[in-house]
């Protein structure tokens, strides 16, 4: 059967784009920073543009910048941080400290706009065929902006798909999946949530944060390779029919 070609979004790990590869897919992946490690199946650019670039089979946004978008991040829209986001312009981060709190509501709703835009940009994409995007549980505000929004199809847990509690799988962080033409995933794991850990939601303070912060996992990796990879080459298949 011919392989899927998948480009994996808002990745510079790449456990996601290796796990389809090791499947025998195409999967390529792509973020405005370089990958962690060096690889040949790493492009540096805005989603946005790798995805209108070519004819893509699926698209796996696996870890878009949901700081603005999600739950913890709402409480923010009303009382900026007393410290500057980190992805506030250089201009913003120096002046801060003596901004108005007028206008620092304003950056915040800008970059709401900035991230909802991103995710309705690949939500709604309409020449690639099957779609997954990943992101945390969403406050209304995100909601209200982006096009078409739906519920998200289902929510993981990294433990359901662990088999022993070493596992690096074994945490806890809820992940949302919303999906186009894909099915909801099925846990291969064996454990029952009592011994996951809370790493992730713990991480402390500084400057890598926001990647330990969006750590994904290799048990749910495999399970995306394995269950969306054969439903997309039968998936494929229909439409060639």
């Amino acid at each position: 059967m011919t392989p899927l070609k998948i480009l994996i979004g808002c990745e510079t790990s790449g456990t996601v784009r290796d796990a389809f590869n090791a499947a025998g897919h195409d999967a390529w992946s792509c973020d405005v920073l370089q990958a962690d490690t060096a690889t040949n199946r790493h492009i540096i650019g805005d989603v946005r543009d790798v995805m209108a670039c070519d004819d893509w089979d699926m698209l796996a946004v696996m870890h878009p910048p949901c700081t603005r978008l999600c739950n913890s991040g709402v409480r923010w829209l009303d009382g900026p941080p007393p410290t500057p986001p980190a992805d506030v312009t250089a201009a913003e981060r120096a002046a801060w400290p003596d901004m108005a709190q007028a206008d620092k509501v304003a950056i915040m709703y800008r970059l709401l706009d900035e991230g909802a835009a991103l995710f309705s940009a690949v939500w709604n994409v309409g020449h690639i065929p099957m779609v997954a995007v990943e992101n945390p549980v969403m406050h209304k505000h995100a909601k209200a902006r982006i096009a078409n929004f739906q519920p998200f199809a289902q929510s993981v847990q990294p433990w359901q798909f662990a088999d022993h509690a070493d596992s690096p799988d074994n945490e806890r962080k809820r992940t949302c999946l919303w999906l186009r033409n894909l099915p909801p995933l099925t846990a291969t794991g064996t454990l029952d949530g009592s011994t996951a850990r809370d790493s992730v939601h713990k991480a402390g303070p500084g400057k890598d944060r926001w990647k330990a912060r969006s750590k994904f996992f290799p048990g749910i990796a495999a399970a995306m390779a394995d269950q969306w990879g054969d439903h997309g080459m039968t998936y494929s298949r229909s439409l060639a029919a």
